[in-house]
């Protein structure tokens, strides 16, 4: 007795109409096999050609969008606790009895800054051994702490002054942005050579100028310190200043440079992260310097 599971037209040996057995037809030739081989791998390629192309996850390679997307990933991290500390500095805000001048809770300034400063320097030592995107992520949380505690500040002093900062600090990215995308500037050894002495220069003085204001020496008793010096009637700190926002647009222009090689140099995907964070460290760098000229020229009027 033959077994059941046999029974299945697919283990049944065909047959004609009248019940007779019918013979299998020979393979086909050599030459159409080959045809339809290849038919077969025009279909494929076909379909590969129509296929989307492989972004950043499939490739895990660094690329302009991906890198976009997580530097839009950051500065949103940084707007968050930017509004924290808005709103922290805003309820602390009071008025000196004795001497009249305005006070605040300054934990969220400072926090912030010194939080921000060395995060800052811990992922610029270290990314060379290894990338870590949460320090980078800390670092924009710590910056928009502090960016919000200065702009609160400032804006209750000067109203309208943060408003004025974000627009022109805007500017300049988009127009740096946009000279870049056109291949009208570009980095250059020579001009790397400059800002970076210039670069020193201006820490040097920012560090010099802090320590005077700290421990109150005359010549740095203004708001400012030695930027509130007038040099020809021009408070030193719009010189200063309009030469920071030209540092800080060709600083924007390597961050913009290091990006374009990095996705040339097919680098992995995790770089993107330190793209997103040249370009923060700058554009806060930026707002901060026009800030502080916008107040340097409201408090002259």
């Amino acid at each position: 007795m033959s077994n059941f599971a046999f029974n299945n037209p697919a283990f049944q040996e065909p047959r004609s109409g009248n019940g007779a057995s019918t013979q299998y037809a020979p393979p086909p030739p050599p030459s159409a096999q080959h045809a339809a081989a290849d038919a077969a791998a025009n279909a494929q390629l076909e379909g590969m050609f129509a296929a989307p192309p492989a972004g950043a996850i499939e490739t895990d390679r660094m690329t302009v969008e991906d890198t976009i997307w997580k530097t839009v990933g950051l500065f949103g991290i940084l707007l968050v606790t930017a509004v924290a500390g808005w709103m922290w500095t805003m309820s602390t805000l009071y008025i000196d009895p004795t001497t009249g001048q305005l006070g605040a809770d300054l934990t969220p300034w400072i926090v912030g800054a010194l939080g921000g400063f060395v995060l800052a320097l811990v992922v610029t030592f270290t990314s060379r051994k290894k990338v870590r995107p949460a320090l980078i992520w800390a670092y924009a949380a710590f910056e928009g702490l502090f960016i919000g505690a200065i702009s609160a500040w400032f804006e209750t002093i000067f109203p309208g002054i943060v408003m004025q900062a974000t627009l022109a600090t805007l500017a300049v990215v988009g127009v740096t942005l946009a000279l870049f995308a056109s291949g009208k500037i570009r980095a250059s050894k020579k001009m790397t050579k400059i800002f970076m002495i210039a670069m020193f220069g201006y820490l040097a003085f920012s560090v010099l100028n802090l320590i005077l204001m700290w421990v109150g020496v005359p010549m740095a008793g203004g708001a400012f310190g030695m930027r509130s010096i007038e040099v020809a009637g021009i408070p030193l700190g719009l010189i200063i200043g309009v030469l920071v926002v030209f540092m800080a647009a060709y600083s924007l222009v390597l961050d913009f440079d290091q990006i374009q090689q990095g996705v040339r140099n097919g680098a992995p995907r995790k770089y993107g992260w330190l793209g997103g964070f040249g370009i923060m460290v700058t554009v806060v760098w930026l707002y901060i310097e026009i800030l502080r000229m916008i107040a340097i020229l409201r408090g002259s009027d």
